[in-house]
């Protein structure tokens, strides 16, 4: 019977792993036949595949090359020293033949895809450049642990999760905007496939989570604007639809900024607030009518921080001598603006979760809740 070996994810056969001589030519006799006929026409069928695009394997680059197959695989690996010549010959048949490992079978080999999926729904009211700066943190990330990410963008809810599970093409998932009374929770404490959750549900046991602390973002900003002698603030929050489902990381900074105004026995409200100018210049012409003592205000909403600003510009109000304004949002949409803000620390969570889904996946215990603490920068604005 003819036994397979699996070499770095490669499936072999023959009776027994190569063994390599120290100058990396095979021991078995029958790599040696490379610089025979029957190798230069194995090389020769290797270059017409390489030509009509058929996909070359590692035992036509060991003939190439004339060296086993496992020496092939350890170049490539790296798993083993290789001498010089012996590496560079392998690689340039690899370059000439246009090999590329085969991947399904490095995860056979591993049990691993070495592939995390990003789930990040793209719903309504999501700011997309924000959400891409996580994105783009996951990716990063990832590659340092030598992981590529699969971006799952359509709301598919419970069945994309299902799908993504059952087709063994990942290893762990990512998911983010988490909802307070998320129906993916459930589903994920069964599955065995381990998870993070950039975002808090309301009941997070059985989960791990990761995030900034929204409701301690609301409430710093509130402080900030007491200790500057302010005594009725407002707050400008997400798209209406945001909080109608239940988005977490709005619904927490909502909340903390109301438990704030309460400690500092200061007067305000909240407000959802569209993204366009017109419905932004509305939303905040209806506010200064209504609310003739107003002073301080907060926006949480980045595609709208721009048009609040260009508003009060043309309703004839000043930053900040008429209205101290400041933000929840990224450095860069804050610093153009000499805008006070929260950072949102997009890259720091994105690199925070896929360390907690590393750590998951190596078996080492994570802690269920990473909160990380808001930082104020304070500009010219207040």
């Amino acid at each position: 019977m003819t036994e397979h070996h699996i070499t770095d994810g490669h499936l072999v056969d023959g009776h027994a792993p190569d063994r390599d001589l120290p100058d990396g030519r095979p021991s078995d006799g029958g790599a040696a036949d490379a610089h025979g006929e029957e190798a230069r026409g194995e090389e020769a069928r290797a270059e017409d595949g390489h030509a009509t695009g058929r996909a070359v394997t590692i035992v036509e680059v060991a003939r190439h090359a004339g060296v086993a197959v496992s020496t092939v695989s350890y170049v490539l690996s790296g798993k083993r020293a290789i001498s010089a010549d012996t590496r560079r010959r392998v690689l340039d048949s690899v370059r000439t033949l246009g090999y590329h490992p085969n991947a399904g079978a490095r995860a056979l080999a591993s049990k691993r895809a070495n592939v995390i999926a990003l789930v990040l729904p793209l719903r309504a009211g999501m700011h997309v450049p924000v959400l891409m700066r996580f994105a783009t943190s996951v990716v990063t990330a990832a590659r340092h642990f030598d992981h590529d990410v699969l971006l799952m963008t359509a709301d598919e809810g419970l069945d994309g999760l299902r799908r993504a599970a059952a087709s063994a093409l990942v290893d762990g998932l990512v998911l983010m905007d988490v909802e307070l009374d998320d129906p993916r929770v459930p589903l994920l404490r069964r599955l065995a496939e381990p998870s993070v959750l950039i975002g808090f549900p309301a009941d997070a046991a059985g989960v791990t989570c990761v995030d900034l602390d929204f409701a301690a973002a609301g409430a710093l900003c509130v402080a900030h604007l007491a200790e500057r002698g302010h005594h009725e603030v407002v707050l400008l929050g997400a798209p209406a639809v945001v909080y109608e489902r239940g988005t977490g990381f709005a619904r927490r900074t909502l909340e903390g900024f109301t438990a704030a105004l309460a400690e500092h026995g200061l007067d305000g409200t909240a407000l959802p607030c569209e993204e366009s100018f017109e419905e932004v210049h509305a939303t905040v012409s209806g506010l200064l009518a209504a609310r003739p003592g107003l002073s301080g205000l907060v926006v949480h909403n980045e595609a709208a921080v721009n048009h609040v600003l260009s508003s009060l510009r043309q309703l004839g109000r000043k930053v900040p001598q008429d209205l101290a304004v400041m933000a929840i949002c990224p450095d860069d949409v804050a610093e153009p603006a000499r805008l006070t803000s929260v950072l949102i620390p997009a890259e720091e969570v994105g690199r925070e979760a896929v360390g907690l889904l590393m750590d998951k996946l190596a078996g080492r215990p994570v802690p269920p809740a990473t909160l990380l603490v808001p930082r104020l920068t304070v500009r010219a604005s207040t």
